[in-house]
């Protein structure tokens, strides 16, 4: 399809009504609407390798198929046509390509962070044969599966738990348990332990009494949780989301990263030599870039600098100002390749672990749709949280529990799936609607994130070009983006008002996708790009 290079007219989405008192909802007659068309020409999905958009599903809280309430892996697969139909160009499926489940294996809590058998499937999610169905379907729609692995602690129901007691109450120093955990006879300062019974000896448990820390000095523990890797990449399963990684060794980064140097190769090599596969593996370093930085040497991290409230995405957006997020994301870029030129990066903006970001970041007032275009059009692989595409609210509140933040997708159809226990969010909070009522809505903000999908698969240089932010004076978000040599940009406009700009300053002559609030076009050498905007140029 030709462009003409004098003037053009793009628009995924034009301003019928803007308001700046409207309300969440997307049926609120004062909220904004957006109008969308569709992309152009037709595509063949080029992903084969790991920058792809993958999408957070906490597993229990999904889609529900035996009536319990509990998500399970039968929903989800149930699912796969809204996540990824098959058909890049059909622009009915959210069109993600990767997929993390939060643990699905054996556990007596609601979140299965705390595994008592590593391999086995929890029960009430379902059994080995629905995962290896989930996984078939998923690799026909050339979706990637990851799960998620905990390697620093286990359940004290874990049967290596229950030897290591023990071991220590009949003081059995032989047996293969009694180091397999972290234990002391005086607790160094900093770390939190508990007894164990019936002796002077203490666990080390950092996170909860219910969850013993593994003792990685020991090689034996190290073999173990290296078999267990193996195990699920013989299942078929594609790579890791690896919890609490900078725990491995309590407050000791230089041997955490040696750690996951050694972990990451030993089964990245080992599904590369079986399987000829190119295992995805990414971990939580929930810290400051000076501490998340050094890990990406083997493993690929999230960036929680931009998530959250208070992170560069929200604050950009709320601040109207696109060169706050530039200016970071061209640093943390320039750092991450020092350390790793093959580091794919990972924006995201909510987590289960996070108060969800619609309380934040609104539709009525844009924002929400602005955040998205800022970290979905980015390179290496975003992460989207479930119920983000729609809206869904979530926070911790008075009653300081995750829970809140891990409820029930709302599917506005008759699954059964409901929130987990100890939820105190009150349903009359969720004011955005449903998959149902977005779904075949041109102005949802389930549109825009399928629209944005579409535009990541369709251009390879979104996904992997290297990334230098300009600064400029109209506080617009214009990234340099550089792939085998040839240059594109893709500039923000965070600012209700449209914004000319001379693009002779950037040699380029052609918006190739504009997505956003109002038109944006080209006549000479400027080019007027429209407000809550971002466009694509050559």
């Amino acid at each position: 399809m030709k462009k003409n290079k004098l003037f053009i007219t793009v628009s995924f989405f034009s301003l019928i009504a803007l308001t700046s008192c409207a309300k969440d909802s997307p049926s609120d007659p004062d909220a904004i609407i957006w109008e969308d068309e569709v992309l152009g020409d037709p595509m063949v999905d080029p992903t084969n390798d790991n920058y792809r958009t993958f999408y957070e599903i906490f597993t229990s809280s999904f889609s529900d198929t035996n009536g319990d309430g509990i998500g399970d892996l039968k929903g989800i697969t149930n699912r796969l046509d809204y996540l990824n139909d098959g058909d890049v160009n059909s622009g009915k499926s959210l069109g993600v390509q990767g997929i993390w489940l939060t643990p699905i294996f054996q556990s007596p809590s609601y979140h299965k962070y705390d595994v008592s058998d590593y391999y086995k499937i929890d029960s009430s999610f379902g059994k080995l044969e629905d995962l290896k169905n989930l996984l078939d379907q998923c690799h026909k729609r050339n979706v990637k599966l990851i799960l998620d692995l905990v390697l620093n602690h286990t359940s004290v129901n874990n049967t290596w738990f229950i030897e290591f007691k023990r071991a220590h109450t009949n003081n059995d120093e032989s047996s293969v348990y009694y180091n397999f955990y972290e234990w002391y006879t005086e607790t160094p300062v900093g770390h939190t332990s508990r007894v164990i019974p019936g002796t002077n000896h203490y666990y080390e448990c950092n996170f909860s009494s219910e969850m013993p820390e593994l003792n990685y000095d020991n090689p034996k523990v190290y073999e173990e949780m290296v078999k267990v890797a193996k195990y699920w990449i013989d299942q078929g399963v594609d790579g890791y989301r690896f919890d609490a990684a900078k725990y491995i060794y309590f407050k000791d980064e230089k041997r955490n990263v040696e750690f996951w140097n050694k972990y990451a190769k030993d089964i990245k090599d080992y599904a590369k030599e079986k399987y000829n596969k190119d295992l995805y593996m990414i971990g939580e370093v929930w810290d400051s870039d000076s501490i998340l930085l050094p890990y990406n040497s083997s493993i690929n991290t999230f960036n929680f600098s931009v998530a959250g409230g208070e992170g560069y995405i929200s604050n950009s957006v709320k601040a109207q100002d696109g060169n706050i997020y530039t200016k970071y994301t061209n640093n943390f870029l320039t750092k991450l390749y020092d350390v790793n030129p093959d580091a794919i990066y990972a924006p995201f903006i909510a987590n289960h672990d996070t108060d969800r970001a619609a309380g934040y970041l609104t539709i009525g007032t844009g924002t929400a749709y602005m955040a998205a275009n800022l970290y979905l059009l980015n390179p290496g692989s975003p992460f989207i949280y479930y119920g983000e595409e729609i809206g869904m609210k979530g926070s911790r509140g008075g009653a300081s529990t995750d829970a809140n933040r891990r409820l029930a997708m709302l599917w506005g159809d008759e699954d059964t799936v409901r929130n987990p226990k100890g939820t105190t969010y009150s349903s009359q909070s969720q004011t955005n609607g449903t998959v149902a009522t977005q779904i075949n809505s041109k102005s949802s903000l389930l549109t825009r994130y399928r629209k944005l999908i579409q535009i990541r698969t369709k251009y390879d240089w979104v996904r992997k070009g290297r990334y230098e932010g300009i600064q400029n004076k109209e506080n617009l978000g214009i990234f340099k983006v550089t792939l085998d040599n040839k240059v594109h940009y893709i500039i923000h406009n965070l600012s209700p008002e449209d914004i000319e700009f001379d693009l002779s300053i950037l040699n380029a002559t052609q918006i190739l996708e504009s997505i956003g609030l109002n038109p944006s076009s080209i006549q000479g050498n400027t080019l007027k790009i429209g407000a809550f905007s971002s466009i694509l140029v050559e």
